[in-house]
């Protein structure tokens, strides 16, 4: 997260909050103040300072010398996805297609060049990645990514894909930008995408766009394990229930936005 903004309203100390905050993944979820200033390159007053204030709001946590971010953090993302009404309109559209297909299922959105998950129905399988509402993965080696990916225009995705991956994920397929263009022109033309084990071994999934009747808001996908499903009954049974579902998640987020907003 860059600390210095292009223009005078940019307020460096919110950004260096934000960068602490990011700090603790995956790997660190608990750092001293010297890993935290390592971290993010702050020096260690700033860095004591602004934990200390975290802690004060109830973001983190001090545990002797170390520290962790609480659950509280959670409101941060939560209070996005509830502002897009995606989660409550997804819920049960999503619960019925895992329950039909006996996978789990998730919505994204794009990030830079990743997607991050924002609703998700799982079923207990052992799958080779952990996912949950806010994971992150490289946009470009899902099934998630490439329909998100193949809705923009060549200057926005060059755009995107030119940001680095934030996910720490160093994904199996590393296309040519031919390979690339080729994959995005078959996504758009028929309409759906999927990926097998170009992220992870054992990852193989087909996704859909969720579309509101303006414009792509996110996509919706069918995650399964290579070694329990084919290609034939990924794309023979679960796609067409998937784009079933990702049709009725659109109408209903269309129908909501629709809808007046009362104003108190």
């Amino acid at each position: 997260m860059p600390r210095t903004g292009t223009g005078p309203d940019f307020i460096e100390s919110l950004a260096r909050g934000l960068e602490v905050i990011t700090a603790f993944e995956a790997g660190r979820e608990a750092m001293s103040l010297s890993d935290v200033a390592a971290a993010t390159g702050l020096a260690r007053p700033t860095v004591r300072r602004i934990l200390l204030t975290l802690a004060e709001l109830g973001y983190v946590r001090a545990d002797g010398p170390r520290y962790t971010l609480t659950p509280r953090v959670l409101d941060l993302g939560t209070a996005y996805v509830g502002s897009q009404g995606l989660w409550d309109v997804a819920r049960p559209h999503l619960q019925e297609l895992s329950a039909k297909t006996n996978e789990s299922c998730s919505i994204a959105q794009l990030d830079g060049s990743d997607i991050v998950y924002v609703a998700r129905a799982a079923v207990p399988k052992i799958v080779g990645l952990s996912v949950q509402i806010g994971t992150r993965f490289p946009a470009l080696q899902t099934s998630l990514g490439k329909v998100l990916l193949a809705d923009l225009e060549p200057a926005g995705l060059e755009a995107v894909l030119a940001e680095p991956t934030r996910s720490g994920l160093a994904p199996l397929w590393r296309p040519s930008a031919q390979e690339r263009d080729a994959e995005l022109r078959q996504v758009r033309a028929r309409g759906w995408a999927m990926t097998d084990q170009q992220l992870a071994p054992g990852i193989r999934s087909v996704a859909a766009p969720i579309n509101d009747g303006e414009r792509v808001v996110a996509a919706v996908n069918v995650n399964t394990h290579a070694a329990e499903t084919s290609v034939e009954q990924l794309t023979g049974h679960h796609l067409p229930l998937l784009l079933r579902t990702a049709g009725e998640i659109g109408a209903d987020l269309a129908r909501l936005r629709s809808l007046p907003r009362v104003v108190g």
